[in-house]
């Protein structure tokens, strides 16, 4: 999702800093976003240590000069019954889905408010409003970053600053690729319960970013948008 995202704001002209645990990771996405004629850097992050957040965005600051535009998409899961989630995965899904979040705005609100201007994008997802079994911390990571996303545009709008949230349903990336694997049924249960009867693409999510990140979407804030194939109408 992180990949679309990138691949959208670079097709609309943005110079665009890559992040990942591992900037190796993210060499191949790098080449692609610099052929379209972008600037394209990666950086290593690890979201859910202040430390690195500061140093990280401190070198993205050094090198782009100033960030209009920040994506909050990185994100884990762990599922198992609540009886037996342990502390320590707990801790782990919040960290990143939602301390990490709290850290990169925390640590690039500044830069914009001093420009008197930013978008900031967060990734949520339909489970911060409904629910499925074994997914406590990670529903309640991304109920959390919906109750941020507010609090934050609360804080900012005097500054500019606008800060909105895409909430999809399950995507076909990799890692809900292994969970359906594991567990064939929720694939049937996700096209019942859908009406468009069907997972979601990383492509789908390209156009919605394009519009919280210009202009077009000055006057919106605090709102988290479900693209979810209609799973949330009924």
């Amino acid at each position: 999702m992180g990949a679309a995202q990138s691949r959208a704001l670079a097709g609309a002209g943005a110079s665009v800093a890559v992040c990942d645990l591992k900037a190796g990771n993210c060499s191949s996405l790098v080449e692609e976003l610099e052929r379209t004629g972008v600037r394209a850097e990666a950086f290593s992050l690890d979201i859910s240590d202040e430390k690195s957040v500061q140093e990280t965005v401190e070198a993205v600051l050094t090198r782009f000069g100033q960030v209009n535009i920040l994506c909050n998409t990185a994100g884990i899961n762990h599922r198992v019954p609540i009886i037996e989630f342990p502390a320590d995965a707990w801790d782990k899904v919040l960290n990143v889905n939602l301390k990490g979040a709290f850290l990169m705005s925390r640590a690039l609100a500044p830069h914009m408010i001093a420009r008197g201007a930013g978008k900031v994008i967060n990734m949520s997802s339909i489970m911060g409003r409904i629910t499925y079994y074994n997914q406590a911390a990670y529903c309640a990571s991304k109920g959390g970053l919906d109750a941020l996303t507010r609090v934050m545009a609360l804080e900012w709008a005097q500054h500019g600053i606008q800060v909105n949230a895409i909430s999809p349903t399950y995507i076909n990336t990799p890692l809900v690729e292994q969970v359906l694997k594991e567990e064939p049924e929720r694939l049937e249960y996700i096209k019942r319960r859908t009406p468009m009867a069907r997972l979601g693409k990383a492509e789908e999510l390209m156009g919605l970013t394009i519009f919280l990140a210009s202009p077009a979407s000055d006057l919106m804030t605090g709102q988290s948008i479900c693209i979810d194939g209609g799973w949330t109408v009924f």
